[in-house]
């Protein structure tokens, strides 16, 4: 692709998140949606201004990134330890019933091979922990114990998705399934979770010294700092992890709340993090609007034929599914109101880039027929942009 056209592109994508999270923002609505919409708008399904291409997905995925150690620079992490309990069984429970139930579903109702069901219940899993944490931010409920449930279980999921995706992708290729491959990820992610943490902790501390002694450069903090979390993201994805688990671990140890066993060696002073917050949210709310309209730019609602009964059966059947496997988790939960568990349920439900992800990879292995992929697209669009607005609802019913 030429510069200019790239450079156009780009123009649109920024231009039409804004308009759109700006619309959306007034009209007192979830801005994410106004931006995932934006990418449905000029994308392929409607206008097709703009396709998705390479640059726009690494400048999408920077901005993944950059939300998650956002995310992790906020996060309470002892809060965040006291509901790992919780968030344990809404992550195990609330990727184990969608994935049951969808390769049953698929391999007994709808009599579809083995390997196609048990894609299509791998889709079912997955959750886009920026969605449902965007949201949470735009509602400013970010730092309550419920978020804090949310956000662990989203991390979990992520891990159990990643780990899916090793053995399906195995038994695509080989026709078996390599439990030492997916062992090698989970010890993988175990090492990095464990040391990250350290590493980065150990890390502030020297930039913060540098920055209050020596540094007489503008713009030393961001720098360094994005260089930091870029080179966590890659090695957590080396090991096999997400790339966001690395930015994540990033902001957790620069957060007021990380803590250790020997924390207080490593704890940053609490103006050295407003200073960090203060210079990289810019950057954040730069880059963050890419992704989320990304999201959108991917759905190419154009190929769903719409006039088939075949077509809205599935479909209908796997939103059931995608719903209540999520939902399902979330109410096992004991000694929390419904509206609570109801919340926590419906914050796991959107499906977004992790959803398509799967999809994407089932078509291009040829596993999948046109109909269903295009079902299953239907439902990660229909989990990702209806949520929200439940979401909402719930969180206006809890204050009441």
């Amino acid at each position: 692709m030429e510069v200019h056209q790239f450079i156009l592109q780009l123009v649109l994508v920024l231009g039409a998140a804004r308009v759109f999270g700006e619309v959306f923002s007034h009209l007192n609505l979830p801005p994410v949606l106004g931006e995932v919409l934006a990418g449905i708008v000029i994308g392929p399904s409607l206008l097709g201004w703009v396709e998705v291409n390479e640059l726009i997905k690494f400048l999408a995925e920077i901005g993944i990134i950059l939300l998650l150690f956002e995310v992790g620079l906020e996060t309470d992490f002892n809060k965040l330890k006291e509901e790992g309990r919780k968030s344990v069984i809404v992550a195990v429970f609330g990727a184990f019933i969608p994935f049951v139930l969808g390769f049953w579903v698929s391999y007994s109702v709808f009599n579809l091979p083995v390997i196609v069901s048990l894609f299509v219940g791998g889709t079912l899993t997955a959750t886009s922990i920026g969605i449902t944490i965007r949201v949470f931010k735009d509602l400013g409920k970010e730092r309550t114990p419920l978020a804090q449930i949310v956000l662990g279980a989203a991390v979990l999921d992520d891990i159990i998705g990643v780990i899916l995706l090793v053995l399906l992708a195995d038994f695509a290729i080989t026709g078996q399934v390599s439990l030492e491959n997916a062992l090698r990820v989970m010890v993988m992610i175990s090492l990095f979770f464990a040391v990250a943490p350290v590493i980065a902790a150990l890390l502030s501390r020297l930039i913060y010294k540098y920055d209050v002694h020596y540094s007489k450069q503008p713009g030393f903090i961001p720098t360094v700092l994005i260089s930091i979390i870029l080179l966590f993201s890659y090695i957590a994805h080396s090991l096999g992890a997400p790339e966001i688990i690395g930015a994540f671990a990033a902001g957790i140890a620069l957060s007021r709340g990380f803590s250790l066993p020997f924390g207080a060696a490593l704890k940053v002073e609490p103006e050295f993090v407003e200073r960090v917050e203060r210079q990289m949210k810019p950057i954040i709310f730069l880059f963050t609007p890419i992704f989320f309209a990304t999201v959108g730019l991917s759905m190419n609602l154009r190929e769903i034929d719409f006039s088939s009964p075949g077509f809205w059966l599935l479909t209908a059947v796997l939103f059931v599914i995608a719903v209540i496997g999520k939902v399902g988790g979330a109410l096992l939960l004991r000694g929390m109101a419904p509206a609570k568990r109801l919340i926590i349920g419906a914050s796991m439900v959107p499906r977004g880039e992790v959803g398509l992800i799967f999809a994407e990879l089932g078509r291009s292995a040829k596993i999948f027929s046109n109909e269903l992929y295009s079902a299953l697209v239907f439902v990660v669009v229909v989990t990702t942009l209806v949520p929200p607005f439940v979401l909402r609802y719930l969180f206006s019913l809890e204050e009441r």
